[in-house]
Protein backbone atom coordinates (compact mmCIF):
# COMPACT_ATOMS: atom_id res chain seq x y z
CA UNK A 1 0.00 0.00 0.00
CA UNK A 2 2.92 2.14 1.00
CA UNK A 3 4.57 1.71 -2.11
CA UNK A 4 1.26 1.76 -4.62
CA UNK A 5 0.99 5.90 -2.83
CA UNK A 6 4.65 6.83 -2.89
CA UNK A 7 5.94 4.86 -5.92
CA UNK A 8 6.87 6.70 -8.92
CA UNK A 9 3.42 6.25 -11.20
CA UNK A 10 1.70 9.10 -11.10
CA UNK A 11 -2.23 7.67 -11.55
CA UNK A 12 -1.91 7.14 -7.35
CA UNK A 13 -0.65 10.75 -6.98
CA UNK A 14 -3.47 11.35 -9.18
CA UNK A 15 -5.86 8.94 -7.37
CA UNK A 16 -5.31 10.78 -4.25
CA UNK A 17 -5.82 14.14 -5.41
CA UNK A 18 -9.58 13.01 -7.07
CA UNK A 19 -10.32 11.20 -3.85
CA UNK A 20 -10.19 14.45 -1.86
CA UNK A 21 -11.08 16.17 -4.57
CA UNK A 22 -14.49 14.14 -4.31
CA UNK A 23 -14.37 14.70 -0.60
CA UNK A 24 -13.98 18.13 -0.59
CA UNK A 25 -17.13 18.29 -2.92
CA UNK A 26 -19.34 16.10 -0.01
CA UNK A 27 -17.80 18.43 2.28
CA UNK A 28 -19.53 21.58 0.77
CA UNK A 29 -22.84 19.75 -0.48
CA UNK A 30 -23.43 18.39 2.56
CA UNK A 31 -21.93 20.14 5.47
CA UNK A 32 -21.41 23.35 4.35
CA UNK A 33 -24.38 24.56 2.05
CA UNK A 34 -27.14 21.68 2.95
CA UNK A 35 -27.59 22.64 6.59
CA UNK A 36 -28.26 26.20 5.39
CA UNK A 37 -30.44 25.27 2.45
CA UNK A 38 -32.52 22.98 5.03
CA UNK A 39 -32.83 25.94 7.58
CA UNK A 40 -34.16 27.93 4.70
CA UNK A 41 -36.64 25.59 3.29
CA UNK A 42 -37.90 25.39 6.21
CA UNK A 43 -38.45 29.07 7.10
CA UNK A 44 -39.92 29.40 3.82
CA UNK A 45 -42.58 26.64 4.02
CA UNK A 46 -43.25 28.96 7.50
CA UNK A 47 -43.76 31.78 5.61
CA UNK A 48 -46.05 30.59 2.99
CA UNK A 49 -47.97 28.99 6.00
CA UNK A 50 -48.37 32.72 7.87
CA UNK A 51 -48.79 34.12 4.21
CA UNK A 52 -51.81 32.13 3.51
CA UNK A 53 -53.17 33.03 7.32
CA UNK A 54 -52.45 37.06 6.66
CA UNK A 55 -54.83 36.62 3.59
CA UNK A 56 -57.79 34.63 5.38
CA UNK A 57 -57.83 37.30 7.97
CA UNK A 58 -57.46 40.42 5.81
CA UNK A 59 -59.21 40.50 2.54
CA UNK A 60 -58.60 44.26 1.90
CA UNK A 61 -57.34 43.90 -1.99
CA UNK A 62 -53.90 45.79 -0.97
CA UNK A 63 -53.45 42.90 1.48
CA UNK A 64 -54.64 39.94 -0.99
CA UNK A 65 -52.16 41.13 -3.94
CA UNK A 66 -49.02 41.83 -1.67
CA UNK A 67 -49.45 38.13 -0.12
CA UNK A 68 -50.28 36.52 -3.41
CA UNK A 69 -46.57 38.35 -4.94
CA UNK A 70 -45.03 36.94 -1.53
CA UNK A 71 -46.36 33.43 -2.15
CA UNK A 72 -44.93 33.55 -5.65
CA UNK A 73 -41.51 34.72 -4.74
CA UNK A 74 -40.73 32.07 -2.24
CA UNK A 75 -42.20 29.33 -4.08
CA UNK A 76 -40.04 30.05 -6.89
CA UNK A 77 -37.14 30.42 -4.18
CA UNK A 78 -38.44 26.19 -4.11
CA UNK A 79 -38.09 25.81 -7.71
CA UNK A 80 -34.93 23.74 -9.30
CA UNK A 81 -32.35 26.11 -10.39
CA UNK A 82 -33.19 28.92 -8.14
CA UNK A 83 -31.19 28.12 -5.08
CA UNK A 84 -29.86 24.47 -6.11
CA UNK A 85 -29.10 22.83 -8.80
CA UNK A 86 -30.86 19.00 -9.03
CA UNK A 87 -31.52 15.98 -11.51
CA UNK A 88 -34.63 15.25 -10.40
CA UNK A 89 -37.54 18.18 -9.65
CA UNK A 90 -37.92 16.77 -6.18
CA UNK A 91 -34.59 15.12 -5.52
CA UNK A 92 -30.75 14.66 -6.64
CA UNK A 93 -29.31 18.03 -5.11
CA UNK A 94 -26.17 18.05 -7.00
CA UNK A 95 -24.87 20.88 -5.76
CA UNK A 96 -26.00 24.18 -2.93
CA UNK A 97 -23.60 27.11 -4.80
CA UNK A 98 -23.14 29.62 -1.75
CA UNK A 99 -24.05 32.91 -3.57
CA UNK A 100 -27.16 31.57 -4.35
CA UNK A 101 -28.26 30.78 -0.54
CA UNK A 102 -27.11 34.11 0.26
CA UNK A 103 -29.06 35.85 -1.84
CA UNK A 104 -31.96 33.13 -1.00
CA UNK A 105 -31.54 34.70 2.69
CA UNK A 106 -32.11 38.12 1.67
CA UNK A 107 -35.16 37.40 -0.65
CA UNK A 108 -36.88 35.69 2.25
CA UNK A 109 -35.73 38.44 4.98
CA UNK A 110 -37.43 40.87 2.10
CA UNK A 111 -40.68 38.77 2.09
CA UNK A 112 -40.89 38.66 6.16
CA UNK A 113 -40.82 42.15 6.24
CA UNK A 114 -43.52 42.95 3.75
CA UNK A 115 -45.93 40.37 5.19
CA UNK A 116 -45.30 42.14 8.51
CA UNK A 117 -46.65 45.34 7.06
CA UNK A 118 -50.12 43.19 7.01
CA UNK A 119 -49.80 41.29 10.49
CA UNK A 120 -52.47 41.47 12.68
CA UNK A 121 -52.16 43.73 15.89
CA UNK A 122 -51.68 40.64 18.05
CA UNK A 123 -49.42 39.57 15.78
CA UNK A 124 -47.15 42.77 16.11
CA UNK A 125 -47.58 43.10 19.65
CA UNK A 126 -45.98 40.03 19.99
CA UNK A 127 -43.40 40.57 17.70
CA UNK A 128 -42.15 43.35 19.53
CA UNK A 129 -42.12 41.48 23.22
CA UNK A 130 -40.20 39.18 21.01
CA UNK A 131 -37.37 41.85 19.78
CA UNK A 132 -37.06 43.02 23.00
CA UNK A 133 -36.58 39.91 24.65
CA UNK A 134 -33.94 39.65 22.04
CA UNK A 135 -32.05 43.02 22.41
CA UNK A 136 -32.75 43.05 26.11
CA UNK A 137 -28.89 42.83 26.35
CA UNK A 138 -27.80 45.04 23.57
CA UNK A 139 -24.63 43.76 21.48
CA UNK A 140 -24.01 46.50 19.77
CA UNK A 141 -25.18 50.61 19.07
CA UNK A 142 -27.69 49.16 16.95
CA UNK A 143 -29.37 46.77 19.53
CA UNK A 144 -29.58 50.42 21.73
CA UNK A 145 -31.52 52.12 19.03
CA UNK A 146 -33.92 49.06 18.18
CA UNK A 147 -34.41 48.66 21.81
CA UNK A 148 -35.21 52.67 22.46
CA UNK A 149 -37.50 52.83 19.45
CA UNK A 150 -39.51 49.59 20.71
CA UNK A 151 -40.30 51.32 23.97
CA UNK A 152 -40.48 55.10 22.37
CA UNK A 153 -43.61 53.44 20.26
CA UNK A 154 -47.02 54.35 21.58
CA UNK A 155 -49.39 52.92 19.22
CA UNK A 156 -49.74 49.94 17.00
CA UNK A 157 -48.71 51.89 13.76
CA UNK A 158 -45.48 53.06 14.83
CA UNK A 159 -44.70 49.38 16.55
CA UNK A 160 -45.37 47.96 13.27
CA UNK A 161 -43.38 50.80 11.62
CA UNK A 162 -40.72 49.89 14.31
CA UNK A 163 -40.23 46.31 13.68
CA UNK A 164 -39.99 46.77 10.06
CA UNK A 165 -36.95 49.00 10.79
CA UNK A 166 -35.51 47.40 13.36
CA UNK A 167 -35.96 43.69 11.19
CA UNK A 168 -34.50 45.24 8.55
CA UNK A 169 -31.44 46.52 10.31
CA UNK A 170 -31.07 43.55 11.80
CA UNK A 171 -31.13 41.38 8.31
CA UNK A 172 -28.72 43.32 6.97
CA UNK A 173 -26.58 42.43 9.62
CA UNK A 174 -27.40 39.02 9.45
CA UNK A 175 -27.18 39.15 5.63
CA UNK A 176 -23.68 40.78 6.23
CA UNK A 177 -22.34 37.87 8.50
CA UNK A 178 -23.34 35.42 6.36
CA UNK A 179 -22.16 36.56 3.04
CA UNK A 180 -18.62 37.02 5.01
CA UNK A 181 -18.75 33.54 6.41
CA UNK A 182 -19.61 32.19 2.69
CA UNK A 183 -16.69 34.22 1.53
CA UNK A 184 -14.24 32.73 3.79
CA UNK A 185 -15.68 28.60 1.90
CA UNK A 186 -15.20 29.88 -1.18
CA UNK A 187 -12.17 31.80 -0.94
CA UNK A 188 -10.92 28.24 1.35
CA UNK A 189 -12.56 25.83 -1.69
CA UNK A 190 -10.79 27.57 -4.34
CA UNK A 191 -7.25 27.83 -2.76
CA UNK A 192 -8.02 24.04 -2.05
CA UNK A 193 -8.53 23.30 -5.64
CA UNK A 194 -5.61 25.67 -6.93
CA UNK A 195 -3.32 23.94 -4.39
CA UNK A 196 -4.57 19.99 -5.19
CA UNK A 197 -3.22 21.50 -8.87
CA UNK A 198 -0.22 22.53 -7.15
CA UNK A 199 0.61 18.83 -5.63
CA UNK A 200 -0.24 17.01 -8.63
CA UNK A 201 2.54 18.84 -10.69
CA UNK A 202 5.13 19.12 -8.07
CA UNK A 203 4.51 15.33 -7.23
CA UNK A 204 5.04 14.38 -10.38
CA UNK A 205 7.20 16.33 -11.31
CA UNK A 206 9.78 15.84 -8.38
CA UNK A 207 10.43 12.76 -5.67
CA UNK A 208 8.65 14.38 -2.77
CA UNK A 209 4.95 12.26 -2.35
CA UNK A 210 5.94 10.74 0.83
CA UNK A 211 6.90 14.52 2.07
CA UNK A 212 3.82 15.49 0.92
CA UNK A 213 2.05 12.90 2.46
CA UNK A 214 3.47 13.36 5.88
CA UNK A 215 2.78 17.05 5.74
CA UNK A 216 -0.73 16.62 4.94
CA UNK A 217 -1.29 14.75 8.26
CA UNK A 218 0.44 17.50 9.45
CA UNK A 219 -1.99 20.06 8.34
CA UNK A 220 -4.90 17.28 9.10
CA UNK A 221 -3.27 16.86 12.95
CA UNK A 222 -3.10 21.16 13.53
CA UNK A 223 -7.32 21.44 13.14
CA UNK A 224 -8.05 18.58 14.60
CA UNK A 225 -5.78 18.99 17.35
CA UNK A 226 -7.09 22.48 18.04
CA UNK A 227 -10.80 21.00 18.09
CA UNK A 228 -10.14 18.60 21.30
CA UNK A 229 -8.06 21.41 23.29
CA UNK A 230 -11.16 24.18 22.24
CA UNK A 231 -13.65 24.49 24.92
CA UNK A 232 -16.11 26.03 21.75
CA UNK A 233 -16.31 23.00 19.61
CA UNK A 234 -18.40 25.18 17.25
CA UNK A 235 -16.04 27.91 16.85
CA UNK A 236 -14.13 26.14 13.91
CA UNK A 237 -14.51 27.12 10.42
CA UNK A 238 -15.21 24.26 7.63
CA UNK A 239 -12.86 26.26 4.89
CA UNK A 240 -10.25 25.65 7.15
CA UNK A 241 -10.75 21.79 8.07
CA UNK A 242 -10.72 21.61 4.35
CA UNK A 243 -7.74 23.66 3.05
CA UNK A 244 -5.52 22.69 5.71
CA UNK A 245 -4.12 19.49 4.44
CA UNK A 246 -3.73 20.94 1.53
CA UNK A 247 -1.93 23.69 2.42
CA UNK A 248 0.03 21.49 5.19
CA UNK A 249 1.60 18.93 2.14
CA UNK A 250 2.83 22.23 0.52
CA UNK A 251 4.39 23.77 3.29
CA UNK A 252 6.03 20.53 3.94
CA UNK A 253 7.73 21.29 0.31
CA UNK A 254 8.40 24.74 0.66
CA UNK A 255 9.54 23.97 4.05
CA UNK A 256 12.19 21.12 3.47
CA UNK A 257 13.36 23.29 0.47
CA UNK A 258 14.27 26.63 2.78
CA UNK A 259 15.85 24.18 5.08
CA UNK A 260 18.17 23.19 2.42
CA UNK A 261 18.91 26.55 1.52
CA UNK A 262 19.57 27.32 5.36
CA UNK A 263 21.53 25.01 5.86
CA UNK A 264 24.07 25.34 2.75
CA UNK A 265 27.66 25.94 4.03
CA UNK A 266 27.68 29.14 1.95
CA UNK A 267 24.65 30.11 4.72
CA UNK A 268 25.20 27.41 7.61
CA UNK A 269 22.16 28.83 9.70
CA UNK A 270 21.36 25.29 10.61
CA UNK A 271 24.05 23.04 10.31
CA UNK A 272 24.72 19.97 8.44
CA UNK A 273 22.03 17.53 10.43
CA UNK A 274 19.28 19.40 8.62
CA UNK A 275 21.18 19.72 5.34
CA UNK A 276 21.54 16.13 5.42
CA UNK A 277 17.80 15.73 5.37
CA UNK A 278 16.47 18.75 3.65
CA UNK A 279 15.56 18.91 0.04
CA UNK A 280 17.14 16.76 -2.51
CA UNK A 281 17.86 13.56 -0.04
CA UNK A 282 17.00 10.32 0.78
CA UNK A 283 14.01 10.98 3.14
CA UNK A 284 14.46 9.49 6.12
CA UNK A 285 12.50 9.86 9.77
CA UNK A 286 13.96 12.74 10.20
CA UNK A 287 13.07 14.54 7.46
CA UNK A 288 9.42 13.35 7.58
CA UNK A 289 9.08 14.53 10.84
CA UNK A 290 9.80 18.08 9.67
CA UNK A 291 7.31 17.57 7.14
CA UNK A 292 5.16 16.99 9.69
CA UNK A 293 6.03 19.93 11.80
CA UNK A 294 5.69 22.27 8.62
CA UNK A 295 2.26 20.73 7.97
CA UNK A 296 1.61 20.78 11.79
CA UNK A 297 2.93 24.61 12.19
CA UNK A 298 2.26 27.58 9.95
CA UNK A 299 4.11 30.03 11.91
CA UNK A 300 6.99 27.80 11.55
CA UNK A 301 7.13 27.71 7.60
CA UNK A 302 6.68 31.58 8.11
CA UNK A 303 9.31 32.20 10.54
CA UNK A 304 11.65 29.81 8.74
CA UNK A 305 10.78 32.15 4.88
CA UNK A 306 11.35 34.82 6.86
CA UNK A 307 14.71 34.41 8.12
CA UNK A 308 16.12 33.26 4.56
CA UNK A 309 14.25 36.56 3.61
CA UNK A 310 16.64 38.58 5.97
CA UNK A 311 19.81 36.25 4.86
CA UNK A 312 19.29 37.35 1.31
CA UNK A 313 18.02 40.99 1.36
CA UNK A 314 20.25 43.28 -0.51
Amino acid sequence: MWAAITGSEPWSLAAICGCYLVLVYVTNRGLIAAPGYRLLLGRIRDRKAHATIIKAADDRPECVKVVEAVTARLEDLERPGTVVWRLLPRAGVIAVPLSKLAAAWSVLYHAERLLLGFESDEGVAAQAQALRLRVAEPMDTTDQQVRAALDEAQTIADLRAVLIAAHEQLDQRRLAELEREYEQHRVALWLTAVGLGAILLIGISFDVRPIMLFGALGGFLSPATAVMRSADKRDRSWGVLVLAPIGGSLAAVGGLLLVRMLSDPGLNLLGSVFQQNSWGTPPGPFAYALALLFGFSGTLFSRLAVTATKNISL
